[in-house]
């Protein structure tokens, strides 16, 4: 019953496809149903923008509350960079650094907006304070690190294509 069962597992991965080993039709499957997954949490994110988005503006015919709105402002620009960042994951198969860094820097300084800045402990803020130091550098020494990756990897292609030149000579 058991190898039954395997036996129909495996026929069904080879069905109608291209030759190719097992293993790389698999990572195909898993790659398909990690897309599946981030095109639902897409959805997701774009019901809650919607959602908050409404309850911003009916908040809006109440009294004004500066903080409230700020926060519910800024939290719906989180959403909107965590729906661009899974976007950009859709197209690339990658993760942004640099926008994830932001969406984290703005999602701190919500967080201290919203509790407001009298009310949290003094070790708490030097704490959140070398927080987003540490952040703000990462975003700014980020794009110095990738033309510095990409020119060694440039250099190591050349270095590369210049090694078989010289051993076909």
């Amino acid at each position: 019953m058991q190898s039954n069962l395997k036996q129909q597992f495996l026929n069904w991965l080879k069905r109608d496809a291209p030759p190719e080993s097992l293993r790389e039709r698999i990572v195909r499957y898993l790659e398909f149903f990690q897309d599946i997954i981030v095109i639902s949490l897409c959805a997701g994110l774009f019901c809650v923008m919607l959602l908050r988005l409404i309850d911003m503006f009916s908040s809006l015919l109440h009294p004004l509350e500066v903080r409230q709105i700020t926060s519910d402002i800024l939290f719906i620009l989180i959403l909107v960079e965590l729906f661009r960042l899974l976007l950009d994951y859709l197209e690339e198969q990658s993760i942004s650094v640099g926008a994830a860094v932001e969406i984290t820097i703005v999602s701190s300084l919500r967080e201290i907006i919203l509790s407001g800045v009298l009310e949290i402990p003094t070790i708490q803020i030097f704490g959140i304070s070398i927080f987003l130091v540490v952040l703000g550098s990462i975003l700014v020494i980020m794009p110095w690190m990738t033309r510095l990756f990409e020119s060694t990897n440039h250099a190591s292609s050349h270095q590369t294509s210049e090694t078989s030149y010289i051993d076909k000579t």
